[in-house]
């Protein structure tokens, strides 16, 4: 037993061998997966009936609306149903449209071509987004990332990213703004603000971060981002009518009470504190007062942390699973954040040193979102869950043996030795 707790504490059993074996097993099964689906399907949907890429039809159903000059109607269920069912075929499973007005536009343009070539041309360049920004990520580690070739099939190979692509969804956007912005944001603060402005399509993933800027007093990032977001909502407002706004604060009673709160989605599928105690059988009051009380632990320890002096890629990939957890609203192919959190970590071991236990929850990290659904079907547990919060709670540690810190008010916590 204390052999094996002692190889995970080195990451001794992480050879080059098992990872090139994992890494391009888990790329080989992803492609001939992808390949069988495109090449049974009809172009449009699979052979199962489900449109291609699955949740990107709600987007380019609601881009139909919005070409039809009636943007309002994808915040009505029972319409954006309606028109899924049009394009794609009565017998299509419903999936709503849960975004802000913000990404209508995106979503028009989206629609403006068939289907296959949006589906296409979304997933594309977004995934060129992800890879570009990853690899600017690992190059902070003075290029040694780079210079071993491992790391393209690593970044590719990621099991997010096969999540994301089966369901033709945002992950890649999103990891790659927020990714973006923390490369940016000591260098060009306001291009920073900028694009931390821009996640605004994923409202729930901006919670922590205007109280991290500023609690690190990274005023123009704030200022930044907060014009971002007013001019969005301005420019939204100015062409789409106040009765967008309506419509959507609408819709949110949709999307709390029956996707969040029933849990239609799937328990299987959301990893949040949340899914946990409502899939233990937990009342909808205790799941959102023990959300609440994670979200406040982690925005408490996010803003001692970047007040801190620990290095910033801990500082980094703390925010970047911080604003995860801090959510009772995410899912499995949500967990593309963690990319950045893992690149930065990788780079800065690669250039510092690789500290106990590191290795390990850096493998866990990359791992869990090819495994946190089956899991959660087979054994009632979120893995991405737990996972993330021993992440966290093992950078706010290593930042405490950086700093010299012995406690962490309201907690005691005793330093790595």
């Amino acid at each position: 037993m204390a052999h094996a707790v002692d190889i995970l504490r080195t990451g001794a059993w992480l050879t080059r061998e098992r990872v090139k074996l994992v890494v391009f097993g888990l790329i080989a099964a992803s492609l001939i997966a992808v390949v069988y689906v495109v090449a049974t399907s009809d172009g449009l949907n699979d052979r199962f009936g489900r449109p291609l890429g699955t949740d990107f039809s709600n987007v380019y159903a609601a881009g139909t609306y919005v070409l039809d000059g009636n943007a309002a109607a994808a915040f009505d269920p029972p319409r954006q149903y309606a028109r899924e069912q049009a394009i794609f075929g009565a017998a299509t499973p419903f999936y709503g449209w849960h975004y802000p007005p913000y990404f209508l536009g995106l979503a028009a343009l989206l629609a403006a071509m068939p289907y296959a070539l949006a589906l296409a041309l979304w997933q594309g360049v977004t995934f060129a987004l992800y890879l570009w920004v990853t690899r600017a990520i690992l190059n902070t580690g003075r290029a040694r990332a780079l210079a071993d070739p491992l790391w393209l099939p690593l970044v590719i190979g990621f099991p997010a990213v096969f999540v994301n692509l089966g369901h033709g969804h945002n992950g890649f956007l999103t990891a790659a703004l927020f990714g973006a912005a923390l490369l940016q944001l000591d260098r060009k603060p306001i291009l920073a603000g900028v694009l931390f402005g821009c996640i605004a399509y994923k409202p729930q993933f901006g919670l922590l971060v205007p109280i991290v800027l500023a609690a690190s007093g990274r005023w123009r990032a704030f200022i930044a981002a907060a014009t971002t977001v007013a001019v969005l909502t301005i420019a939204v407002t100015l062409a789409f009518g106040l009765d967008i706004w309506s419509a959507f604060l609408a819709s949110t009673r949709f999307t709390r009470a029956v996707v969040l709160e029933q849990g239609e989605t799937g328990w299987h599928k959301i990893q949040s504190v949340f899914s946990v105690v409502r899939m233990w059988g937990g009342g909808i009051p205790l799941a959102y007062a023990v959300q609440g009380a994670v979200t406040l632990a982690v925005a408490g320890g996010l803003v001692w942390l970047w007040r801190s002096r620990a290095s910033f890629a801990i500082k980094a990939a703390a925010l970047a699973i911080g604003i995860i957890l801090a959510t009772p609203y995410s899912l499995d192919y949500d967990l593309m954040l963690l990319a950045p959190a893992i690149a930065f970590l990788a780079a800065d071991g690669m250039q510092r040193g690789f500290h106990p236990w590191q290795k390990s929850l850096l493998a866990a990290l990359w791992l869990v979102p090819i495994l946190a659904r089956p899991a959660s079907q087979a054994m009632l547990i979120p893995l991405a869950v737990p996972a993330m919060l021993v992440a966290f709670s093992w950078l706010l540690r290593r930042a405490m043996t950086q700093t010299g810190t012995k406690t962490l008010w309201p907690f005691a916590i005793r330093p790595l030795k």
